[in-house]
């Protein structure tokens, strides 16, 4: 048996200034944006540039109810963890890009990790993990190749 996960849904107040900001400021791919006219929404899919992971829906809040979870999602903990194969090249791109990080980077004995925040305020970890780490080779072959 083999499953996936396919999406993750983060709740935003407009598509267009999440589109900006994941791909022009964290270098997201934009994977589909299409109009659903019977529910008067679009399908908007991103995901990190090179991922054959799970990808990111940004869903825009159609509701009160709704609107009042984004950028708090996960109760203030960090939401999504982003792992890349150079954090101190992504680390630099996203300070360039004006990408808020709420704690340094620091070492740990699973890799390098900062905590930064979307534009609405969810938290996420800019993740380096060392190649023994059990998770690692689901994202990285020996030599840290995607």
């Amino acid at each position: 048996m083999r499953q996936e996960l396919a999406h993750v849904a983060i709740v935003v107040r407009d598509y267009d200034e999440a589109i900006d900001f994941y791909v022009n400021k964290l270098n997201f791919e934009l994977l589909e944006d299409s109009y659903q006219s019977e529910q008067n929404k679009r399908w908007v899919v991103i995901a990190p540039p090179g991922s054959k992971g799970a990808s990111i829906l940004l869903a825009k809040a159609s509701n009160e109810a709704q609107a009042q979870y984004i950028g708090k999602q996960t109760g203030g903990r960090v939401f999504l963890f982003l792992c890349t194969d150079d954090f101190w090249r992504d680390y630099g791109n996203m300070c360039n890009q004006g990408v808020e990080f709420v704690r340094p980077p620091s070492e740990q004995d699973y890799g390098t990790v900062a905590v930064f925040q979307d534009l609405y305020g969810n938290l996420w970890d800019l993740l380096q993990l060392k190649p023994e780490h059990s998770v690692a080779s689901r994202f990285f072959d020996q030599d840290n190749n995607p």
